[in-house]
């Protein structure tokens, strides 16, 4: 049963948070940093690039765990994609907080306390092995 137990929590895709407070709670009970992606994931060219090849990445999401708690921001523009009220509500917050320019996409590591630890304009400009162990590296760093 433990068998089953483990392969189900390795074959489970990595969760991605809506809500910024749970996670803030999340990161500092498992002490972990989270990082927070700001997307257009129905229209912008370059989120839908990094969200496929780097962040859905099995070396990216193996890093990430253990390490991070994962939060979009995300503004999708198509009307099948709409977000309820509240999430837009929430992410038009973040985004007031965190991404005043309105980059897409824009990534930022924060600590438990959403102090900016680090922050990437685009999709990066490096391989996804190097940005995953820049990240851990960090993480690493700050535990």
């Amino acid at each position: 049963m433990k068998c089953i137990a483990l392969l189900l929590i390795i074959l489970i895709p990595f969760q991605w948070e809506t809500d910024f407070e749970n996670a803030k709670k999340t990161a500092k009970e498992k002490n972990e940093l989270i990082l927070l992606n700001f997307s257009g994931s129905d229209w912008c060219g370059p989120c839908i690039m990094l969200r496929k090849d780097y962040l859905e990445s099995d070396t990216f999401q193996d890093m990430a765990k253990g390490n991070l708690v994962m939060v979009n921001a995300d503004f999708p523009r198509k009307k099948k994609n709409q977000q309820s009220a509240e999430l837009v509500k929430r992410n038009e917050a973040l985004a007031e907080k965190y991404n005043k320019e309105g980059l897409f996409p824009y990534t930022l590591l924060l600590n438990a306390d959403g102090k900016v630890l680090k922050t990437w304009k685009g999709k990066p400009e490096v391989p996804v092995e190097k940005w995953a162990k820049e990240i851990k590296a960090i993480c690493t760093a700050n535990k």
